[in-house]
């Protein structure tokens, strides 16, 4: 009975010392993680007239996408933190003598880091979509003032429903100047009916108006004709537009995005990052079967634009006794001329057809990963708090070092090794180089033969590093190289 009531208060004791070390680190990394966030949204939007209500709202919405990155950093750190301090007071070889093991000094701990993972997976699947959403609205709201500034440049955006919009610089007084201009007209969910690039472009806009024009300049316009084409042989069948241009003008209704009362329905339905588990997991296979119908009839576009169909049926047209063996020979100069002028301006229309059509097989192929990603990332994610709990707890009673020193050093180190192979992980997945659960789940297959290896140091009262086992056969080696040229002496 007195060592069940030992072991009670030896549980309060070890909780109280996470406790105390999580609450301070996790507010601290929060706080750092929000003002980081702050800054970066609000260099593009400062001095515009925001009101302290939005500054107010961005942060709380913020705050809220940020708990799910800053508990598994609290979690590390504070594990470190609290096993380095038991070490450092020499309350494990007070916890020894008693015949409490390590495993049973931390067993509390180690349920409490569960516990965090469940509630960290909570926040990942219910609350961070919720968030986002909520402050994608409010951030597309300030912007009705100069709706170009949600534009940002170097990724596609997807702010317009509608359309996907892509440069690579925006430049000017009022960043309205655009460089290397790429626009998808999705409109009626039908695929990539219009595609528009252009070198240059400049976007026109008037306060509270709900129109966005834009104007570029020397670029391609391609648009399929497929409005009313319901299966992939009919779209096969419906004639394809093609021009080039010096100028090209047009207007995209912004109403929508910009309206507080419409923008959550939009929004929701085109973002993984505003989706519950569920909702991509739902979502998925449509994106797949769009994909899959997408690469057909961009195929069989290619295929009829080279018109290798018509040169495959007739093989045996040209073979004549007495044709030149090169064949533009056969014909005139001024023949010449024209048959050479055609087929450059045939082979320019062609290049400029497989390069949008590249394009876009390559971005539905990178949406569709990026929703398959998200999904097995935020399962994976959630389980950060546990990998690095059983890191950080071995590592601490290792080292037997407390305070914010050391301990601060070793858990940034082992979290941005975390946290860049998760990056890495996730880039590579969506770029199709691998599996979408293989780069989700990279991270944790790294770390968890570390977590492994520390636990079962640290339970044996070893080192992190062994120098000497590791010097032992090179000294071995050279004492039998010495003996051997002594004895020969």
């Amino acid at each position: 009975m007195l060592l069940l009531f030992f072991m009670k208060i030896l549980d309060k004791y070890i909780l109280k010392s996470f406790l105390v070390p999580f609450v301070a680190t996790f507010l601290i990394v929060l706080f750092v993680l929000v003002m980081q966030t702050l800054w970066q949204a609000f260099e593009n939007i400062a001095g515009k007239g925001i009101s302290i209500i939005f500054i107010l709202k961005f942060l709380y919405y913020t705050t809220l996408m940020i708990i799910p990155q800053a508990l598994p950093i609290g979690v590390l750190l504070s594990s470190i933190m609290a096993l380095g301090n038991l070490g450092e007071n020499y309350e494990f070889a007070a916890a020894k003598s008693a015949g409490i093991s390590l495993q049973r000094l931390v067993r509390p701990i180690a349920f409490l880091a569960i516990a965090l993972s469940g509630i960290n997976f909570l926040f990942l699947n219910n609350i961070f979509p919720y968030a986002n959403l909520k402050q994608r609205n409010l951030y597309l709201n300030i912007k009705k003032k100069k709706p170009a500034m949600a534009l940002v440049p170097g990724s596609f955006n997807a702010d317009i429903p509608g359309f996907q919009i892509k440069f690579d610089e925006k430049y000017g007084e009022d960043e309205n100047l655009l460089k290397n201009v790429l626009i998808y007209d999705l409109k009626g969910n039908r695929g990539n009916q219009k595609v528009i690039t252009a070198e240059r472009g400049k976007i026109v806009t008037e306060e509270g108006s709900r129109y966005m024009t834009f104007i570029l300049y020397d670029g391609n316009y391609y648009e399929e004709h497929v409005k009313s084409a319901r299966t992939v042989a009919k779209k096969q069948k419906m004639a394809a537009s093609n021009a080039t241009f010096k100028e090209y003008e047009f207007n995209i209704d912004i109403g929508d995005a910009l309206d507080q009362g419409t923008l959550d329905t939009i929004v929701s339905s085109t973002s993984a990052m505003m989706l519950t588990l569920k909702q991509i997991k739902d979502t998925i296979p449509k994106l797949k079967r769009n994909y899959d119908e997408t690469l057909e009839l961009r195929a069989k576009n290619i295929y009829t634009s080279t018109q290798a169909k018509e040169l495959y049926k007739y093989p045996d047209s040209l073979k004549k006794d007495n044709l030149e063996p090169i064949i533009i020979d056969n014909f005139e100069l001024q023949e010449k001329i024209t048959i050479l002028n055609a087929a450059v301006t045939k082979a320019g229309r062609l290049s400029s057809t497989l390069k949008n059509n590249t394009d876009q097989i390559k971005f539905f192929r990178k949406v569709l990963n990026f929703y398959d990603t998200e999904y097995y990332n935020r399962m994976a994610f959630s389980l950060s708090c546990i990998i690095l709990f059983f890191i950080g707890a071995p590592l601490g009673s290792i080292i037997r070092k407390g305070g914010f020193g050391l301990p601060m050093i070793l858990a940034i180190a082992v979290y941005v090794i975390y946290f860049f192979a998760n990056t890495f992980g996730k880039n590579l997945a969506e770029e199709s180089s691998i599996s979408s659960f293989l780069g989700s789940w990279i991270s944790a297959i790294i770390m968890v033969p570390v977590a492994i290896l520390l636990t079962r140091r640290a339970t044996k009262d070893k080192g992190i590093f062994n120098i000497d086992s590791f010097l032992q056969p090179i000294t071995k080696f050279f004492k039998k190289i010495f003996s051997k040229k002594t004895e020969k002496i």
